[in-house]
């Protein structure tokens, strides 16, 4: 019996993340069997951080797995579920999508074989199971594959890509059962080793809690490398995404809340800030800055669900994202200024009589490229 066997996958970039692609039908649909596969196909556990024995990069943007199938709703052109493995840790979390590797499966459905496109424009309907949202891809198509070469730059990834239109729609709400799980702009928490703390509970595209950076100690403009180095500041900002995820519904507990959702995310006005590239940020080139942590590590560049989760938040009146947002006209697109540069997101958000806040869309533009394809070897 051979030691290993092989399955059929695609590895893909998408946006400023990377993942391993399946089909449905090649991977077990018991999670007991598919989670030890993918941190197996991952590397994970590894205390090294590293993931050198696997597919991911050692950080959270690159350790993570994508199914995609035959439709289950209608209005939709395949399902898409999404995994976030742990690097160090046995686990994989079910629970939030990856705004980023959402740029990358419609261009796997059409190049797949899932989704017929004739060349121009295609539209991919996409489920995202995880949060039970639709999302519409719209990208060119060229001798019948998804283009992969334009002109579209986004920051933290080099060079330029065919641009991709992702449309999340109605994305309030996709692990509670509201946009202010709370109902309220701002809640206070009872933070342990700090006291009173001021925070915006957002569940647009995936849950976050946000903070104004000023009330943690810090400005704003640091670097993750900066943020991850403090450990006294990562507990801080731990104990505060736990309490959050609690006020939000999301466990009973903060130690039962999950290492994925919420995410913590300490937010600033525009500032003049470096980014990981050497360069630093012309203050009046965007709207609000934000430095991001999920799975217990800061990102290098912002999720794109939590640039949508920011720019949803902005158009709330009241929540701390919208006061300190640069003053001025309302404007299309909210500009997020993050260690990585600056994304654009089109946020449209009204309040009603009933539901009180509601997002009807965000909107963001990214690239995604197919880096290999082939098996990947599983231990049998």
């Amino acid at each position: 019996m051979s030691e290993q066997r092989f399955i059929p996958a695609v590895f893909m970039r998408g946006g400023s993340s990377k993942g391993v692609f399946f089909h449905t039908k090649d991977v077990p649909a018991d999670r007991a069997t598919l989670d030890p596969m993918l941190l197996s196909v991952l590397g994970s556990p590894d205390p090294y951080g590293r993931q050198l024995d696997g597919m991911g990069g050692g950080i959270s943007s690159l350790s993570k797995g994508v199914i995609i199938g035959p439709p289950t709703r209608e209005g939709a052109d395949v399902d898409y579920t999404f995994a976030q493995v742990s690097v160090d840790k046995p686990v994989v979390d079910w629970k939030g999508n990856c705004g980023n590797l959402s740029a990358a499966v419609g261009p796997f459905a059409v190049d797949e074989g899932l989704v017929r496109a004739e060349d121009g424009e295609a539209l991919v309907r996409i489920h995202q199971v995880n949060t039970k949202k639709l999302i519409h891809a719209r990208f060119p198509v060229r001798d019948g594959r998804a283009a992969v070469k334009g002109d579209f730059a986004i920051a933290g990834v080099a060079g330029t890509g065919a641009r991709i239109r992702l449309d999340f729609l109605e994305p309030g709400g996709t692990q509670t059962p509201h946009l202010l799980p709370t109902g309220n702009a701002v809640d206070t928490l009872d933070v342990p080793g700090l006291g009173p703390l001021r925070a915006s509970l957002v569940d647009a595209a995936n849950p976050a809690v946000f903070v104004d950076a000023r009330d943690v100690g810090l400005t704003g403009a640091e670097l993750p490398e900066q943020i991850e180095a403090r450990a006294d500041l990562m507990a801080l900002l731990d104990r505060i995404r736990r309490l959050a995820g609690v006020a939000m519904g999301l466990a009973a507990t903060p130690e039962a809340v999950g290492l994925a959702s919420p995410r913590v995310a300490v937010v600033a006005p525009p500032l003049a800030a470096p980014t990981l590239d050497g360069q630093v940020l012309d203050p009046a080139g965007h709207d609000i800055t934000i430095r991001m942590l999920s799975m217990e590590r800061p990102h290098r560049a912002v999720p794109m669900t939590g640039a949508m989760g920011l720019a949803v938040a902005c158009r709330i009146e009241g929540s701390i994202p919208h006061a300190l947002m640069v003053p001025g006209p309302r404007v299309e697109e909210i500009r997020v200024a993050h260690a990585s540069g600056m994304v654009a997101v089109g946020a449209e958000v009204r309040r009603t009589n009933t539901e009180g806040w509601f997002a009807e869309s965000a909107v963001v533009f990214r690239t995604a490229r197919r880096l290999m394809q082939g098996q990947v070897a599983i231990p049998t």
